[in-house]
């Protein structure tokens, strides 16, 4: 698997859409992130000179918000929470069993683009501690045992695990 290559056509009519609304880089960004899974630092001069910004205001808005990248992410983004409740019940434990079985640190997306392991300060959801996020699901009160169920269902065999 590859990352998905830019579409110009896609991102010319999101760019469009919000064409000289300064106050629209971030709704436009989060579309830019939703449609390609990140935002092509190829894409931050065009998106700049439709706002009338500067590329390095489009660039410091994007490293600003952690929910933005400048890098390709993983088809499944397991998003481990850091917060308190979740640290206390067990998250260093999980995201441990995340690393080993996925074969990547925090912060990286695996070589074939199928993984990407990341932590957050808070997925606000501390009722259900530990809590991790796969892509736009929650999954809460964890355990290892969850975990590998977890793992089987967003990873096609075991064999094919990096």
């Amino acid at each position: 698997m590859e990352p998905r290559k830019i579409d110009w056509d896609m991102l010319s009519a999101i760019i469009g859409k919000h064409r000289g609304e300064k106050w629209g880089l971030i709704p436009l960004l989060q579309e830019v992130q939703e449609s390609l899974g990140y935002i092509p630092p190829e894409a931050i001069a065009p998106i700049a000179s439709a706002l009338k910004l500067y590329p390095s205001e489009v660039q410091g808005v994007i490293e600003f918000y952690a929910g933005l990248s400048l890098k390709p992410k993983g088809k499944h983004v397991f998003k481990v929470c850091r917060g308190t409740a979740c640290h206390v019940k067990g998250s260093r434990s999980i995201l441990a069993i995340m690393k080993k079985e996925l074969g990547i640190d925090e912060g990286e997306t695996s070589p074939d683009y199928k993984y990407s392991l990341e932590t957050v300060a808070c997925l606000g959801a501390c009722f259900l501690a530990p809590t991790m996020m796969v892509n736009k699901e929650y999954m809460g009160r964890l355990s290892p045992r969850k975990i590998e169920s977890v793992l089987a269902h967003f990873t096609e065999s075991k064999e094919e695990k990096p």
